[in-house]
């Protein structure tokens, strides 16, 4: 028997490397010239020689379009020195809490086992609750944390934070020129379509230049290749989870199109949870122009791009065997633009469409929801109670949720309201009913009217715009199905049957973003300014704002003698005066300031 043995280099990727490094290996290819029987032993025996060096070396079994696939992952079981790590990390992080909240208030605790409350639910109602792997959990957490950290607590971050926000208020008021120059100067009349509405079409062709001339991707990649690193997903989910922090749940999955029919159910989960828990670029605009700040949606948007992964990660766990795609391998897709002015032309036309379905979905959400508040105010009245209504409902059954994030017992009512808006009907709407709440306590009227509150504290209003910043509402989720079935038609059954579930955990996310805001926002309240407007009033009410700053007050004040009592940074007598009224402290005696 004559025998012609040809070697050939190929690559293999393993699961043993952690970036899919690749190893040559030798295949062998066998030209039989004797008999066929002789020739058949042959080919079997090197068949199984390669099958088994091939297992013996990765473990891997060839994939789609060449693409060596890993295999099952296994139950993750934590070492020594991991839970040791995962233990340090957390006692840190409680005994940092705990000397915090020593000097802050017990808010913060709140919304700490708020945190742990959301993380204990997702895991336990887990598509697998034993296959979840605690790295990708707690570095995406971890993840959430430092960028927190570094932006609400830092100088430099909340410095750098309140310029970029300044400098994204000034870039879209450029937005008023067209405005004007199209719908006249009577343009802001009508805010919200020809004000708002125009923001998203100028942000729209801004991040289409970008996507042009391929920073978009560039950044996308560094971000995702950091969430990569750190929280051990595939580069497809992480590149998705860094794109929704610029765009839309309809345009993120067009970045990874060539590889949507490769994903694994845990993939695609991942993708859509994604979508439903950031906000685009463009929107974003809209929203800051409502008046909400800046700064908390710009950080918003970062933090809640790992949220996404590690809560995704954990609701459904990895079981497939996935395809092992390099971030190197991976090329994003860069558009059909061939210069700038058509990618600026390009932008403000898909903007057209978002701008429609923007405004078509307010209409429709808004008359909905008073058609629905006039039925149950009706059937309310058959029962003794005609102030029933659908946002009464919301306060009752989201104030729980919205407690647990850390926003006071009187304020959670008004914040579960709005998670519940943002929901059912739309993050547009709610946002609409917050920017009211922030006006209404910038322009310094009465907390209470006919005992309603009218405002919430400055702390609350943080809280909800973290927790509102997100897609995640059962508009979006026929949106989120539509668009990525059409891109993948082959994966409908299975996009649809991630939905509901991709749904929840986007909720979630936003939730957990919202909660360590509650954990890290310390509010900048201008108390001197605000007790003298305060105690100017006829009548005053005790709110938890006017504690706070009567605590601030009383911490100021200097005792020379049992009769000079004298208040300092700022504050006046006549703020002590009124405090002593409301609040006596317990460190001096008040009657020596009247």
């Amino acid at each position: 028997m004559e025998l012609n043995i040809i070697e050939k280099t190929c690559q293999k990727r393993g699961i043993n490397n952690t970036a899919f490094k690749s190893e040559e290996q030798d295949q062998i290819y066998i030209d039989v010239n004797s008999a066929a029987e002789t020739a058949e032993d042959v080919q079997k025996m090197s068949e199984e020689r390669e099958k088994k060096h091939a297992g013996e070396e990765n473990g891997g079994s060839p994939g789609l379009f060449g693409r060596t696939q890993r295999p099952d992952p296994p139950v993750y079981t934590p070492g020594v020195s991991s839970r040791c790590i995962y233990m340090s990390v957390l006692v840190a992080v409680v005994c940092w809490l705990a000397l915090d909240t020593a000097q802050r208030g017990t808010r913060q605790l709140m919304s700490f086992f708020g945190l742990l409350l959301f993380i204990f639910l997702i895991a336990l109602f887990s598509k697998h609750p034993f296959r979840w792997s605690p790295q990708t959990l707690l570095s995406g957490i971890g993840l959430q944390f430092v960028a927190g950290l570094l932006t609400l607590r830092t100088t430099f971050g909340l410095q750098a934070l309140e310029w970029l926000g300044k400098q994204a208020e000034t870039f879209m008021a450029f937005t008023d020129a067209g405005s004007q120059f199209v719908f006249g100067d009577s343009y802001k009349d009508h805010f919200f379509a020809f004000q708002v509405m125009p923001i998203v079409v100028f942000i729209s062709s801004i991040i289409s230049i970008l996507y042009c001339i391929g920073f978009m991707q560039w950044l996308i990649c560094k971000l995702g290749f950091i969430m990569h690193v750190v929280m051990g997903t595939s580069p497809t989910e992480s590149m998705a989870a860094a794109g929704n922090i610029f765009l839309g749940q309809s345009e993120t999955p067009l970045l990874i199109k060539p590889y949507l029919s490769e994903l694994t159910l845990s993939e695609l989960h991942a993708v859509m949870t994604g979508g439903f828990a950031s906000i685009s670029g463009s929107i974003l605009g809209a929203f800051i122009s409502f008046g909400i700040e800046a700064s908390h949606l710009l950080t918003a948007s970062l933090m809640s791009a790992p949220a996404s992964l590690a809560i995704a990660k954990t609701f459904w766990p990895e079981t497939e065997k996935t395809a092992a795609i390099s971030e190197h391998d991976l090329k994003l897709n860069k558009g059909e633009s061939k210069n700038v002015l058509e990618a600026a032309s390009q932008g403000a036309g898909c903007a057209v469409r978002v701008v429609a379905s923007i405004v078509v979905n307010v209409i429709s959400f808004m008359a909905l929801l008073a058609f629905l508040n006039a039925i149950l105010s009706w059937l309310g009245g058959m029962f003794d109670c005609p102030q029933l209504s659908f946002a009464l409902i919301c306060s009752y059954v989201f104030m729980p949720i919205s407690f647990m994030m850390g926003v006071s017992w009187e304020d959670s009512f008004i914040v579960a309201e709005l998670l519940g808006i943002k929901t059912f009907l739309n993050e547009f709407v709610a946002y609409q009913n917050l920017s009211e709440l922030i006006k209404r306590r910038k322009a310094g009227g009465p907390e209470y009217v006919n005992d309603v509150k009218q405002y919430i504290s400055v702390h609350s209003e943080t809280i909800a715009t973290y927790a509102l910043c997100g897609f995640s509402n059962f508009a979006s989720l026929g949106m989120a199905i539509g668009g990525m079935s059409a891109l993948a038609p082959d994966r409908r059954s299975d996009i649809s049957s991630c939905g509901l579930r991709s749904l929840i955990a986007g909720s979630v996310s936003c939730l957990m973003t919202a909660c360590i805001a509650g954990i890290l926002y310390i509010p900048d309240v201008q108390c001197p300014q605000f007790l003298s407007t305060e105690f100017s009033n006829a009548n005053v009410t005790s709110s938890t704002q006017l504690v706070t700053c009567c605590t601030l007050l009383y911490n100021s004040v200097s005792v020379f003698e049992p009769w000079n009592v004298t208040a300092g940074e700022g504050f006046s007598q006549s703020s002590l005066r009124g405090c002593c009224t409301l609040t006596p402290p317990t460190h001096f005696n008040c009657s020596s300031v009247f």
